[in-house]
C-alpha cells in the first residue's frame, strides 16, 4: 500500500461515522497496522518536531520508516520524505534550517548521511563512505556534521577501503579469524575494523578524520548519537571508548578530543573502573554531564549523574543519594537543569534535575516517556502505556501535564475494546513488596473464572514499565482471553539498586518465589481459575520458563523463547568471554549447577512450548535445542518453534503473526481462553 495514502486511510477513519461505533479486542494484525514513532528531534525554536514513522507492508514482509514533521503548537503533521529506502536518526541543524538523516538510497551500497530542507525539496547525499555514516549529530555553526563511520586503520584512502570490502564480499573463502573476544553482538558477527569519528561540511567534500590517530575509538558493539557530543564552540568532541582492549573485562570511559584531531585526546574518568557513558555538554560549555557505573561489567549497576566542570577540571557525582539510574539526559537551556527519562518504579517517569538542588524531581506521574528533548520551554517526548501506542507529546516543565501532537493511531485506539489495566503489590521473597502489572480481558466479569498467562520479563534486570511492548504485548494475550500478569521480581530495575542486586548471584530463587507467590496471590481471587494458569517469558524469562519445569509451580503449560537452559553453555553467548562477577563455573562447579535450569531436567513434566532464532547470539540456538531435545527423551508434550531468519527477537511482521498464533494455539490446549 502506498504509504501517503495509508495515512489518509488512517485520517479517513478518524472521522467520526456510524459503523465506528463496535470497538474490538486487539490482534497482533492491528498492532502491525498502526504507525511506530521512533525518538523525534525538536527544532532550536522549539517550534517543529521530526520523528520517523514506520509503517508495515504485511504483503512484502517489511517494514518501511519515513520522517515527519510536526508543529508543536498548532496545525497538521506532514510527510517530509517518502523515499522507499528506510529514513532514520533525524537531528535539526541548530539554525533550523536542514534536518540530516540516515538513509541508503539509489545506488548507495551502505547507508550514508542526508540532508533536506526543513521547507521542503529534495534530500541530498552528504556522505560517500565505503563502509557507510551513521549517528549523525551538527556542528553549532551549522556548516559541518560529525558521524561515524567504520574504517581499517592500515587503509588511509577511502578507495581503499572500499576496495577491500568489495574484495571480502566476493571472496569464495568465507574462513574468519579472530585473536581476541568479543566475536559477535546481538545477531551478528564484530569485523575487523573500527568505528571512528569524522566531520564533513555540509556540502560535501573529504570527511575528516577526529578520532583516527587518538588510539581510542567508539564501541564496536553498539553506537548511537548518544555515544558522542561536541562542544557548544565546536572545538572539542567527547565520546564514549572501551579503554580495556583485552576484549574480556570491557570498561568505557569518556575521552574529550579537538574535534580538528589535532591535538592528543584525554581520558577524563581513567580512574573509574565501571562503564562512563553518554557524554553531554551544557549549553555554556561550562559543564559535561555522563553517566557513570562503578561495579566493572554489570550492566545493572546504578547510573550515577556525574558532572566534569571543564574549568576547573574536577568532577563531582549529582544527588549521590537517589536510588535510581540516571538516563536519557537532555540539559535545559539555563545550563543548570538536566531532564531525564527515568526507569522508576515500574512507570518510564520524567525527572527534573537541578544541579544545586538537593534531590531531582519527578514532574510526571502516569503513563511512560521516552525520547526526550528540549527547546527552551518546550519539552518534547514519546507518551506511551499498555493501552496507548507511542504518541508525540509536548510536556509541560511547570505540572507534567501532557499534550498530543500526533494523531496516527487515534482512529486505532479508539477502535479496542482494551483490557483494563491495574497495578498491585503483593508479598514476594523475603516479604518484600513486589509490584505486579495486571491486564484483564476485554468485558471481563469478576462473577466469572478466568485462566492466567503469566508473562516472565527478561533482563532479568530490565523492569516492566507502563508502556507498549510490540513483541510480547499483553493486551494481545488478554484479547485471547487470559487474565495477563507481569511481576517485576526481585532483580527488576526501577526499585532501588538493593532490589536490584539482590539475585546476584543466585539468580534463581528469589525470582522463583515471586513467581510462585505471585501465582499464589492470583489463586487466591475470585475470579482466577486455578486449573487453567500459564506461564512463559523469553530471554531471562525463557530461564525463569524453564526452572519452572524443573521445580514445583502451578502453571499447566510453559513457553520459553530464547531461553538460557544450560548456564554452562551460555559461554558461547556474545558477551561470554567477559569474566563472571562472583566466580567461574570451574571454581564453584557444584555451586554454579544450582543455579541452571538443566540440572533438574529430572524433573520436567510440563508441557512446554520452546522458541529460539539462529540468528540469535545473545542466547545461541543451542539452549532452544537443548532444552527440545531433553523434553523429548523425558516424553514430554512440547513442540520447538524456529526462525532461521530471527535473532534475539521476532522482528519480522510475518514471523510475529506466526509467533503469537503458535502460542495461542498451544495455550489454549492447556489452558483454554476465555471465561468460565
Amino acid at each position: 500500500m502506498d504509504r501517503i495514502f495509508f495515512f489518509a486511510l488512517v485520517a479517513l477513519f478518524a472521522q467520526p461515522s456510524s459503523y465506528a461505533q463496535t470497538k474490538v479486542p486487539l490482534t497482533i494484525e492491528a498492532t502491525w497496522n498502526m504507525p511506530r514513532l521512533g525518538e523525534p528531534s525538536l527544532s532550536p525554536d522549539g517550534r517543529l518536531a521530526v520523528v520517523p514513522v514506520s509503517t508495515a507492508d504485511m504483503k512484502e514482509n517489511k517494514i518501511a520508516t519515513d520522517l515527519w514533521l510536526v508543529p508543536t503548537t498548532a496545525g497538521p503533521a506532514r510527510q517530509l520524505t517518502s523515499d522507499k529506502a528506510n529514513d532514520t536518526s533525524p537531528q535539526f541543524s541548530p539554525d533550523g534550517r536542514f534536518i540530516a538523516f540516515v538513509s541508503k538510497r539509489g545506488q548507495d551500497k551502505e547507508a550514508q548521511i542526508y540532508v533536506i530542507p526543513v521547507d521542503g525539496g529534495e534530500a541530498r547525499r552528504v556522505t560517500n563512505v565505503p563502509a557507510g555514516a551513521g549517528a549523525p549529530k551538527w556542528f553549532p555553526d551549522s556548516k559541518r556534521l560529525a558521524f561515524v563511520t567504520e574504517i581499517w586503520l592500515d587503509l588511509v584512502k577511502w578507495d581503499d577501503q572500499g576496495k577491500r570490502m568489495q574484495e571480502r564480499a566476493e571472496s569464495k573463502m568465507s574462513g574468519r579469524v579472530w585473536d581476541r573476544a568479543p566475536i559477535a553482538y546481538w545477531d551478528h558477527l564484530l569485523n575487523d575494523r573500527e568505528p571512528h569519528l569524522f566531520s564533513i561540511d555540509l556540502d560535501g567534500g573529504e570527511p575528516l578524520a577526529i578520532t583516527r590517530l587518538s588510539g581510542f575509538y567508539l564501541s564496536k558493539q553498539d553506537y548511537d548519537s548518544s555515544s558522542y557530543d561536541i562542544s557548544p564552540d565546536g572545538e572539542e568532541i567527547a565520546f564514549a571508548s572501551d579503554t580495556h582492549r583485552t576484549g574480556t573485562m570491557p570498561n568505557e570511559d569518556i575521552i574529550t578530543i579537538a574535534s580538528c584531531g589535532c591535538k592528543p585526546p584525554r581520558n577524563i574518568t581513567d580512574t573509574n573502573k565501571g562503564d562512563d557513558t553518554a557524554p553531554s555538554y551544557s549549553p555554556d560549555g561550562s559543564y559535561l554531564a555522563y553517566g557513570a557505573k562503578q561495579i566493572p561489567g554489570f550492566y545493572a549497576d546504578r547510573t550515577r549523574l556525574m558532572l566534569f566542570d571543564r574549568g576547573s577540571q574536577t568532577r563531582r557525582e549529582l544527588f549521590g543519594e537517589w536510588d535510581r539510574s540516571a538516563s536519557n539526559m537532555v540539559w535545559a537551556s539555563n545550563s543548570r537543569t538536566l531532564y531525564g527519562a527515568i526507569d522508576d518504579a515500574a512507570t518510564q517517569r520524567i525527572y527534573r534535575f537541578d544541579i544545586s538542588a538537593p534531590k531531582p524531581v519527578a514532574i510526571t506521574k502516569r503513563s511512560s516517556f521516552s525520547g526526550i528533548s528540549i527547546s527552551g520551554s518546550t519539552l518534547l517526548a514519546l507518551r506511551q502505556s499498555f493501552s496507548e501506542p507511542p504518541t508525540l507529546v509536548t510536556v509541560s516543565l511547570r505540572n507534567g501535564d501532557a499534550t498530543p501532537l500526533t494523531s496516527f493511531n487515534d482512529a486505532a485506539v479508539a477502535s479496542i475494546d482494551w483490557g483494563r489495566v491495574e497495578t498491585v503489590t503483593y508479598q514476594g521473597a523475603r516479604n518484600d513488596d513486589v509490584q505486579m502489572w495486571v491486564v484483564y480481558p476485554p468485558g471481563f466479569d469478576a462473577t466469572k473464572k478466568y485462566p492466567v498467562y503469566m508473562l516472565l520479563h527478561g533482563g532479568p534486570h530490565n523492569g516492566i514499565t507502563d508502556a507498549t511492548q510490540w513483541r510480547w504485548n499483553a493486551q494481545v494475550f488478554a484479547a485471547w482471553g487470559y487474565i495477563v500478569t507481569w511481576h517485576n521480581f526481585h532483580g527488576s530495575s526501577g526499585f532501588g539498586q538493593a532490589f536490584t542486586d539482590s539475585i546476584n548471584p543466585d539468580r534463581i530463587s528469589l525470582p522463583y518465589e515471586d513467581t510462585i507467590k505471585a501465582a499464589a496471590w492470583l489463586k487466591n481471587k475470585p475470579y482466577v481459575d486455578s486449573e487453567r494458569m500459564v506461564a512463559g517469558g523469553g530471554s531471562y524469562g525463557g530461564f525463569l520458563a524453564a526452572t519452572l519445569l524443573g521445580r514445583e509451580h502451578p502453571f499447566k503449560a510453559l513457553v520459553a523463547h530464547a531461553a538460557v537452559y544450560n548456564s554452562f553453555t551460555q559461554i558461547g553467548a556474545d558477551y561470554g568471554a567477559e569474566p563472571e562477577r562472583f566466580f567461574e563455573f570451574w571454581d564453584k562447579p557444584e555451586e554454579f549447577a544450582r543455579y541452571s535450569p538443566h540440572t533438574s531436567a529430572g524433573n520436567f513434566n510440563t508441557p512446554t512450548l520452546v522458541i529460539h532464532g539462529q540468528l540469535d547470539q545473545r542466547v545461541p540456538v543451542n539452549h532452544g535445542v537443548e532444552l527440545f531435545n531433553t523434553l523429548q527423551k523425558r516424553g514430554v508434550p512440547s513442540q520447538f518453534v524456529y526462525f532461521p531468519d530471527e535473532n534475539h527477537w521476532v522482528l519480522k511482521p510475518q514471523n510475529s503473526v506466526f509467533w503469537y498464533q503458535t502460542k495461542k494455539d498451544w495455550l489454549a490446549e492447556y489452558a483454554p481462553p476465555g471465561p468460565r
